[in-house]
């Protein structure tokens, strides 16, 4: 083994900016790749779908809202992420990308654009039962 003093302090050193930059790596890993990155937990709630008045007007994200797109609306979901929302009462499953912030009303977890809404089956009622799970 190494009985020099000083040969362990280098030797500690560099195993020490050895792992430091394994973390680096590592973490930057996870920026570069969101599948990698936390865990997000299926949400229940009540979805609803924007009317057609919106249609054009700019989501939380800069982009146009546009009704015939598969996207939603999430108070806390990164934008860009994707969630399968499946209705809770007939099973019905629809894949939607997170583009804008809402819903503000109590109980509701997601706001659909009108074609998820229809894939859902839900356009007659305006509200569903669903569950909300990240894509990965």
């Amino acid at each position: 083994m190494l009985q020099c003093p000083r040969a362990r302090h280098r030797l500690s050193r560099l195993v020490l900016a050895g792992l430091t930059a394994c973390l680096l790596a590592a973490s930057t890993n996870v920026m570069a790749h969101p599948s990698s990155g936390p865990r997000i937990e299926p949400q229940k709630g009540v979805a609803s779908f924007y009317g057609d008045r919106f249609q054009g007007r700019p989501t939380a994200s800069g982009e146009p809202f546009n009704a015939q797109a598969l996207t939603a609306a999430h108070p806390t979901l990164p934008f860009g992420t994707r969630v399968l929302v499946t209705r809770r009462d007939n099973g019905r499953e629809v894949e939607v990308r997170i583009n804008d912030r809402g819903p503000y009303a109590k109980g509701r977890v997601i706001d659909l654009s009108k074609r998820a809404a229809k894939a859902l089956g839900m356009i007659s009622q305006g509200t569903a039962p669903v569950v909300i799970t990240a894509v990965r």
